[in-house]
């Protein structure tokens, strides 16, 4: 069985991901992760499935007219584990970051910089504007040797230049 990315875009109506899900349950393909948001009025999902079609069959059975879909085969690889013990598998500790402020170019790209230095990898990320207002939401990992104050105080300045409140926090273990 091989592995695929396939990517889906189209403006969001009733029942789009129930038929781009459907079409992949008819090609006998497994989905193994995914997510979806809405963008800006349209549906935006991003997969790894596994199956036997190749890439190509796969964006042709997939594909409807109101929908760009794409697909490529990729390797396995559950989780990257670099040198900082990151990866989902608890070596590293996790933060919640947020970012609160005016919309401008460059936002994703200094705040990303900033966590990249120390080893950080944002493991989720979701990005809003609201008339002027810029909301950034990142889940974020880093390594367990990170000097976190000192991060803190380096996104508290990227913050401060871009007139945004950066807040960072450990993320509160979920109760079961």
């Amino acid at each position: 069985m091989g592995l695929s990315a396939v990517t889906v875009l189209g403006v969001d109506r009733p029942g789009v991901i129930a038929a781009v899900t459907g079409s992949l349950a008819d090609c006998g393909v497994n989905i193994q992760d995914s997510t979806m948001t809405l963008l800006g009025g349209h549906v935006a999902m991003m997969l790894l499935v596994s199956g036997d079609l190749d890439p190509a069959e796969l964006t042709k059975r997939v594909g409807a007219p109101d929908l760009v879909v794409t697909a490529s085969a990729i390797a396995a690889r559950r989780h990257f584990c670099g040198d900082g013990g990151l990866g989902g598998q608890g070596g590293g500790l996790e933060y919640v970051l947020t970012v609160h402020g005016p919309d401008r170019p460059g936002i994703v790209s200094a705040v990303s910089a900033v966590l990249a230095e120390d080893g950080g990898n944002i493991t989720g990320m979701s990005t809003r504007l609201t008339g002027r207002l810029y909301v950034l939401i990142a889940d974020v990992e880093l390594p367990k040797d990170v000097d976190v104050a000192a991060l803190m105080r380096r996104l508290a300045a990227v913050g401060a230049s871009l007139d945004s409140e950066i807040t960072f926090r450990p993320v509160e273990p979920d109760l079961l």
